[in-house]
């Protein structure tokens, strides 16, 4: 007779499930009252300051608040209905000033301080450093009036930060073009876009419709036309609520005797200084510089096959010529290989891969999600369910424009059960076959790397010690390292699978396809090295009289290798200045460790190896945010980090 597995509960997220405004606001009062309340029963306890009687409710405070934010951020970023979307940001930004009022609490410090956790073990005390070290770079142990500021600061951060991100989900801009003007897109592409009474065509800044027509179509006004209006969201509406973001964070800096907020953010994560994220970026730009201009030169030669007197390769043929030097040079058929890319399929493969890897199964489940094509699913292993995830992935009239993961709430050991959602715009399988390139296909497997990390940290007892609160400079590695399922060959062909006949890929297709991903692999770094550097650099500038299009141009002749795209303004529609801020580099820093860790994995033998898959989820996943990450990194590889892997693979031949 089996021993009943005792699971974590399950408690529903209401706040992510309300489907009025009115419903919003109440459950949101409701559970920020329940932390107040919290809050005051310890502060008043005059029993002795340990874990139970102190760090105990003050998790549960956390878990409350955090759980508002995240789930007023979905809705803000998701739900159909403006009012909900307004109400679910209400909410957001009332958790965000809770926790701003928490962080800069002195009693509440005091009283966590006095905590003895000399006989915790090493997670909780871990914890305990955490928290005691966040609330002094809130500002706790500043004067009283500083307090006052550094709180009217926070809140306004949230509130500009909300509205940055308000103007980028809102603006979906659209063009018109004739029929011909599509020469070269695939035809499920032109069947989804008829055109119109007119007989113009009309095609939208949402991704399923721009990031396939920049790859694929032959006239080169088609592509401009159309990243001109996607380099255009949120322009220019946004140059001045970025302008009053970088401000405001530039004041709580100096405030908390910083000299900016590039030094600030960049303290407790793996980078430790702003210097050295700026070194960090150097280095890998130096890295790239042979090959970024090879492959510069080599594109424009393409180019100039076309168009022989073409002077340079312009912004907008960086994808399309990309994609022609890879079909010309390892024999691919673009419109070939996304047949064996339907998006149920992949999301089928994704799921069995994944199941495989880690030992686990999905159960879809039946529910109130917050619109009709979000999709519910349990994680479990065995008999005992780790937590439920959502999947929102295609795009909708004011929706979340990019691909990203979301706490819903969060796990905290025997107490709660993790849930997550992804918030996604792939093509939608209701208009068609929905076939996904070969980056849509990886960015599926990135963002369901991130809840897979979130849900299995979900064992942990302390929300401080979750996925949510490992560094942030390593939070991408994980989902980086699942990608490389997604382009491995013998992995393809067991989900890759032709939308109308049903056969894999084949396994030779597969392998050219591999081999091409390392074309235009030293312009794509370096692109990322550009976008690194403007972040930092805008929050290491002093933000007065700043012209952040003029920062632009400054570093993008720096580290770009094609021209600007005159009269456009990126940064409007780069949504990481608001979340990320000066710290875009993670992903590249991210990156040279996931190279790395996927190392092991090869050296293991075949990639679908429970065994090591197993190690990976005990040493890196599990632990979640309960110790270093560098301490995590070591115990998994047995060593420190090294940026060879990443240098090898950066000069892989294309």
């Amino acid at each position: 007779m089996s021993l009943k597995v005792v699971e974590a509960p399950l408690l529903p997220p209401t706040l992510a499930l309300a489907n009025t405004a009115e419903a919003v606001k109440a459950d949101s009062d409701g559970r920020l009252a329940r932390a107040q309340a919290l809050l005051d029963r310890l502060l008043a306890d005059p029993a002795p300051r340990t874990v139970e009687s102190t760090l105990v409710p003050f998790d549960e405070i956390t878990a409350l608040v955090s759980e508002v934010s995240a789930q007023g951020k979905i809705l803000f970023s998701a739900h159909a209905d403006k009012a909900v979307r307004e109400s679910g940001n209400a909410a957001f930004e009332e958790a965000e000033r809770m926790a701003t009022r928490l962080g800069l609490n002195r009693a509440l410090y005091e009283a966590l301080s006095a905590v003895d956790a000399a006989k915790a073990d090493e997670a909780t005390r871990f914890c305990l450093f955490k928290i005691l070290r966040d609330f002094r770079r809130a500002g706790v142990d500043r004067d009283e009036a500083t307090r006052d500021r550094l709180q009217q600061l926070w809140d306004e951060v949230t509130a500009i930060g909300s509205e940055f991100e308000r103007n980028i989900n809102e603006d979906t801009r659209s063009v018109r073009l004739r029929p011909e003007d599509l020469e070269g897109m695939p035809p499920d592409y032109v069947a989804a876009h008829p055109p119109g009474a007119d007989g113009l065509v009309t095609i939208t800044t949402a991704y399923p419709d721009t990031l396939p027509l920049l790859q694929y179509a032959r006239r080169e006004a088609t592509r401009k036309t159309v990243l001109a209006q996607f380099h255009g969201r949120a322009h220019p509406a946004n140059l001045e609520v970025l302008d009053r973001l970088l401000a405001r964070r530039a004041e709580i800096a100096r405030l908390l005797g910083y000299a900016t907020w590039a030094d600030y953010i960049t303290e407790d994560k793996m980078i430790g200084t702003a210097q050295a994220a700026a070194a960090f970026i150097e280095k890998v730009t130096r890295a790239t510089d042979r090959r970024a201009l090879e492959d510069r030169d080599l594109f424009l030669q393409r180019k100039r096959a076309d168009v022989p007197e073409a002077p340079a390769l312009e912004s907008w043929d960086r994808a399309y010529y990309r994609d022609q030097v890879k079909a010309e040079r390892h024999q691919l058929d673009p419109m070939e290989i996304r047949a064996y890319f339907p998006f149920a399929r992949i999301r089928q493969g994704l799921f069995a891969i994944t199941s495989a890897l880690f030992g686990v199964r999905y159960v879809k489940v039946e529910g109130p999600v917050w619109d009709p094509a979000v999709e519910a699913y349990d994680l479990y292993e065995g008999e005992q369910r780790l937590g439920r995830f959502f999947l929102d992935l295609q795009p909708r009239p004011g929706k979340f424009t990019h691909a990203a993961a979301f706490p819903v709430s969060m796990g905290r050991g025997s107490l709660q059960a993790p849930q997550a959602a992804l918030l996604c715009n792939f093509p939608d399988p209701a208009a068609g076959p929905a076939l996904l390139m070969p980056s849509e296909v990886r960015t599926f497997f990135h963002e369901f790397g991130h809840l897979l990390h979130f849900l299995f940290a979900g064992r942990e007892r302390w929300v401080r010690n979750s996925a949510y609160h490992v560094e942030w400079d390593f939070v991408e590695a994980p989902s980086q390292l699942l990608e490389e399922w997604a382009r491995d060959p013998v992995t393809l062909q067991t989900f890759a699978q032709h939308h109308e006949t049903g056969e894999p890929i084949p396994r030779e297709l597969a392998e050219r396809l591999e081999r091409s991903d390392a074309v235009g692999r030293g312009m794509e770094t370096r692109r990322q090295m550009f976008l690194s550097a403007y972040s930092l650099a805008c929050y290491r500038r002093a933000p007065e009289g700043l012209d952040t299009t003029a920062l632009g141009q400054e570093l993008y002749r720096q580290y770009e290798l094609v021209p600007w795209f005159e009269g456009t303004h990126f940064q409007c529609s780069f949504g990481h200045l608001d979340g990320y801020s000066a710290i875009y580099y993670t992903y590249m820093w991210s990156l040279v460790l996931a190279i790395d860790l996927f190392g092991a994995f090869k050296d293991a033998g075949p990639l679908l190896n429970p065994k090591e898959a197993a190690r990976y989820r005990r040493a890196i996943l599990e632990p979640g945010g309960s110790r270093t990450a560098m301490d995590l990194v070591k115990a998994f590889l047995g060593r420190e980090p090294r940026f060879e892997a990443f240098e090898a693979w950066l000069n892989r031949p294309a």
